[in-house]
């Protein structure tokens, strides 16, 4: 009867849905040791505004820049998703201020976008033919390495307040396997910034991060994105005390006679140029007009009596106030 009873609950045991069970593999590092990156991906929205100010000047047209969501994956991977076809791949040396370099970030960008660039700079129209070879050539070199320079800049300052790093562009190569200290099973972490003219296909700009080079900053990297906090009244109250004490320069033109060039040759000491002061002269502040009024003298002095004030100027000056 105990036997029985034993098999019944084996049956039922047998018979029970079980959950099915998750394959694991022993022995390999997470790539991601930060967790979420949300901290690295509003850094890379930040930094999309800076992309746009690097190739705006270089397209001479106006552009879209926007973030691509990020991901972490090993180099050898990137690189196998990668279409055919010349590629830039620039390293960027990465140092904490006052230490030692603490690895290469890596600037990616398609090879005949980078031909377009440099056409563009030397003042073409992007023209570039379909074979653009295998190599680039020492000026097509020289444009990503200036590229990576503007780069670096927008760079530095998105990362600034999480780290103080500073970007080092090196030597562009086609083939990334000659970049030196450079593993394809390193894990990275790939931010990609899309780069749009009008309704053209956008080109991909990809800025790859090394793991194993944040980790010292991984305090920061998996801190949570807080909120801007209100300003303090107190401090409001004294910054808007401070404004109005500052000091700006009124004049005003009484006249702006009209000469020709061979009066103007003729000119000489003791001459005299009529003036005519109409009855309403402009008031300017700086390069903006206040408004307009009438020339007389106020205690002896020359004054102005303003009689109209510039509605423009009033809502500019109220509206940055508030």
């Amino acid at each position: 009867m105990v036997n029985e009873d034993l098999q019944h609950a084996a049956s039922d045991r047998r018979e029970r849905p079980r959950r099915e069970a998750a394959h694991a593999t022993l022995g390999v590092a997470n790539l991601n040791p930060f967790g979420d990156l949300h901290t690295v991906q509003h850094l890379s929205a930040r930094l999309a505004r800076g992309v746009r100010a690097v190739f705006e000047p270089l397209l001479r047209r106006e552009c879209r820049t926007w973030a691509e969501p990020l991901v972490v994956q090993r180099l050898a991977d990137y690189r196998a998703e990668r279409p055919d076809g010349l590629t830039a791949w620039l390293p960027l040396t990465m140092a904490s201020a006052g230490a030692l370099p603490s690895g290469q970030a890596l600037a990616v960008l398609d090879g005949r976008f980078v031909l377009e660039l440099l056409d563009l700079f030397f003042g073409g129209t992007g023209a570039v033919s379909n074979d653009v070879g295998s190599e680039f050539t020492p000026a097509a070199e020289a444009m990503m390495t200036r590229l990576g320079a503007m780069l670096a800049l927008p760079m530095q300052a998105a990362w600034e307040p999480l780290a103080r790093i500073e970007f080092t562009p090196g030597h562009v190569e086609a083939n990334p396997s000659l970049i030196p200290e450079l593993d394809v099973d390193d894990a990275v972490v790939i931010t990609r910034f899309g780069i749009a003219v009008g309704t053209a296909k956008p080109v991909f700009l990809d800025l790859l991060y090394p793991v194993a080079a944040l980790k010292p900053h991984g305090p920061s990297l998996t801190g949570k994105v807080h909120k801007t906090a209100e300003p303090d009244p107190a401090w409001r109250n004294s910054l808007t005390r401070a404004v109005m004490d500052v000091r700006f320069e009124v004049r005003s033109v009484l006249a702006e006679p009209m000469v020709s060039l061979q009066l103007l040759m003729d000119l000489k000491a003791g001459d005299v140029i009529p003036i005519t002061v109409g009855q309403d002269v402009p008031v300017m502040v700086g390069g903006d007009r206040l408004g307009a009024g009438t020339v007389g003298t106020s205690n002896g002095k020359a004054a102005i009596r303003l009689t109209t004030i510039s509605n423009d100027l009033e809502r500019d000056l109220r509206g940055g106030l508030q």
